[in-house]
């Protein structure tokens, strides 16, 4: 297994890896390898977003040094699972508003301690933000209109000072007829505004068509003047 510039990310060829937390373990049918005494789960971009802007030329792992992630439409778990992967001993808080998809993560979160899932509304952080508190990385992949929005009341209730927040823009969740480039400079325009602006903006084709990631970091604390 070839190591990565990503921490934790192994790479064979064109596939990318993460070390198994839960050796012996599948969570969506991906290929298990073994490397000396390391299990390896293999990441697909064209079922995790994450992996397809690492693969699109992510410039840095948006998870170094979390310790807390807040993450938003965890689905059933493909991109959750990896993070759980990436971050042993960090907390993972994830929300998602469908019972259906909910099933999956409860089962998820048995096998991985680090994993606590949460039924709720993206769009109602009030909800949730004290018991999660002040996170390291707030990573957002929901299907609504209103998503530039809704990441940035997520991040103005959680997000600590100099964390890294990164939104899979879902453009046709916004729109059917305007143009990609629009939505997203529409997107850049409102992050921008509420003092998170954009650090880096990668299109995620041809893993996922019409899905944009728009990196941000939050604002450092002032200065303490002496």
């Amino acid at each position: 297994m070839d190591t990565t510039n990503w921490d934790g990310v192994g790479r064979s060829g064109r596939d990318l890896f993460t070390r198994n937390l839960v050796p012996g373990h599948r969570v969506y049918g991906e290929e298990l390898r073994r490397d000396g005494d390391v299990e390896w789960r293999q990441w697909d971009p064209f079922r995790s977003k994450l992996a397809a802007y690492l693969l699109k030329g992510a410039p840095r792992a948006p998870w170094t040094g979390a310790m807390s992630v807040l993450y938003l439409g965890g689905s059933h778990g493909t991109t959750v699972s990896h993070l759980s992967d990436l971050l042993p001993k960090a907390t993972l808080f994830v929300v998602e508003k469908s019972p259906v998809s909910f099933a999956p993560l409860l089962r998820l979160a048995r096998q991985r301690p680090n994993i606590l899932p949460i039924l709720a509304d993206a769009q109602l952080p009030e909800r949730y933000s004290a018991d999660v508190g002040p996170v390291d990385l707030l990573y957002q992949d929901v299907a609504q209109r209103a998503q530039a929005r809704i990441f940035v009341e997520n991040a103005d209730a959680v997000l600590a000072p100099g964390g890294v927040g990164l939104l899979m823009l879902k453009v046709r969740s916004v729109t059917q007829s305007r143009p990609v480039r629009a939505v997203v400079e529409e997107a850049r325009k409102e992050l921008t505004a509420h003092a998170y602006p954009t650090t880096d903006t990668a299109d995620l084709g041809p893993f996922a068509r019409d899905h944009v990631a728009l990196a941000v970091r939050a604002p450092a604390p002032p200065s303490v003047q002496r």
